[in-house]
């Protein structure tokens, strides 16, 4: 029997279609709950020493280390297509590493350097900082070191320097990602008696030790001189409540916004997070996650375009602000029409 011979009657537990909602892109569009737009993206750019220089990492795939001139002309395009803002990760000299992280306190280290030409450049993209020792530390880690034991509130009276020196080069929003207790407040505290009350902080609020960040690690030089992990500062990946209170103390210690890191294994985090706190959260998608939908793109096993912007897509859906991506230009063209 088909539908013409169906009862009325038979028919009706079918009132309810959610398919029609579905039936055509104009129709999706109309209901569609949530967006993405090239403001909601920020670009985590590389940097090298040098002129000219633009250096494959050959974990990720179609991301470069750039040296200043080069970033900031990719910046400046970046910021044409609708990218509000980009992240600056430095690869340090290894000769200019040692255990107490000094490049990190020198003004012409090499983000300070960077922060100026592209604010000269660029004066309209804003440009965020990492604050945290280990691309300055020989052993790679993020805060200073006493035979196997990080530091507490020693490396924050260091980073509070490190962030007031950023601050001076023009850095508009200061991003602590050492995950050491207390250094939210000491940093607000510092940036203020500076004169910089109106520097923002992105505090990595709910920063997990993850197996996801081995790229990263090689972009910026640290995977060969890390000592042991960072388990002892940085998240443990089974921990939920714990990230909550993680981001309720740097809410209270002066942080204007929050992050979440890494992002798509952590979308639940995301989500308590936004719901709980209501305040500006941002999410990365770090390297290893980048470099997953790569390396199967390019094996023909998935659909890169279409896996690339689904993925910043559930950023949104969780409750995400915004979305640190290095697939934030090439987002940023097809948001904008032009791929």
């Amino acid at each position: 029997m088909d539908d013409r011979e169906t009862p009325a009657s038979a028919r009706l537990e079918l009132v309810q279609r959610p398919r029609r909602n579905r039936k055509s892109d104009w129709a999706r569009r109309l209901v569609r709950e949530a967006s993405l737009d090239a403001s909601d993206l920020i670009w985590p750019v590389f940097l090298v020493e040098g002129e000219g220089r633009r250096e494959a990492v050959a974990s990720m795939p179609g991301v470069f280390r750039l040296s200043i001139d080069l970033a900031a002309a990719e910046i400046a395009k970046a910021a044409a297509l609708g990218v509000p803002a980009v992240a600056l990760f430095p690869n340090t000299d290894p000769a200019l590493r040692d255990e107490t992280a000094s490049v990190a306190l020198d003004s012409q280290n090499l983000v300070c350097r960077a922060c100026r030409a592209i604010k000269e450049a660029t004066p309209d993209i804003g440009v965020i900082t990492d604050v945290a020792l280990d691309p300055y530390t020989s052993h790679g880690h993020d805060g200073l070191l006493a035979g196997d034991e990080i530091l507490n509130d020693e490396t924050v009276a260091v980073l509070e320097r490190q962030a007031v020196t950023q601050a001076r080069a023009g850095s508009d929003i200061i991003a602590p990602s050492d995950m050491m207790d207390g250094r939210v407040g000491a940093i607000r505290a510092a940036l203020d008696a500076e004169g910089f009350q109106n520097v923002q902080i992105m505090s990595y609020a709910a920063k997990y030790a993850s197996a996801f960040y081995g790229p990263f690690r090689d972009a910026i030089g640290t995977n060969k001189t890390l000592r042991g992990d960072k388990r002892s500062y940085q998240m443990d990946p089974a921990n939920s409540d714990e990230a909550l209170r993680e981001v309720a103390l740097d809410l209270e210690q002066g942080a204007d916004m929050v992050m979440v890191k890494p992002g798509m294994p952590y979308l639940d985090i995301v989500r308590r997070i936004s719901e709980t706190f209501h305040a500006p959260t941002f999410a990365y998608q770090v390297s290893g996650e980048y470099a997953m939908i790569m390396a199967a793109a390019r094996n023909g096993w998935l659909d890169e375009e279409r896996a690339m912007m689904e993925s910043l897509l559930a950023f949104k859906r969780a409750g995400a602000s915004g979305v640190l991506t290095y697939f934030a230009p090439r987002a940023a063209e097809i948001l904008q029409g032009l791929r």
